[in-house]
């Protein structure tokens, strides 16, 4: 039986990074130690990428980082798939940027 790990707001947790926090007691401590909406962007910051090599980089930066102290990825904008609240100007300015 698998031990239920806690998802985020918009994302539920994937396989490769579920993995990666039940092989890692501490860095799975920390991340039910944050809120749903830090988990919901590390899980985003995890997927929103575009190679299966950087996607492989982040979920063991994620482990890493959790580990470090850190609740959120540092310099992300933030979910854009949130559908409970609108894109902040920020996100909105990154976004345009990357058209």
């Amino acid at each position: 039986m698998s031990r239920k790990i806690s998802g985020g707001v918009a994302h539920e947790l994937p396989a490769d990074l579920r993995r990666a926090l039940t092989a890692d007691p501490k860095a799975l401590a920390a991340w039910e130690d944050i809120t749903p909406l830090s988990r919901n962007e590390w899980i985003c910051w995890t997927v929103s990428v575009k190679t299966p090599q950087t996607r492989k980089e982040h979920v063991g930066r994620v482990v890493s980082e959790l580990k470090e102290g850190m609740r959120r990825p540092c310099c992300w904008v933030g979910c854009t798939h949130r559908t409970d609240k609108k894109l902040s100007p920020s996100q909105k300015f990154v976004l345009s940027r990357k058209r």
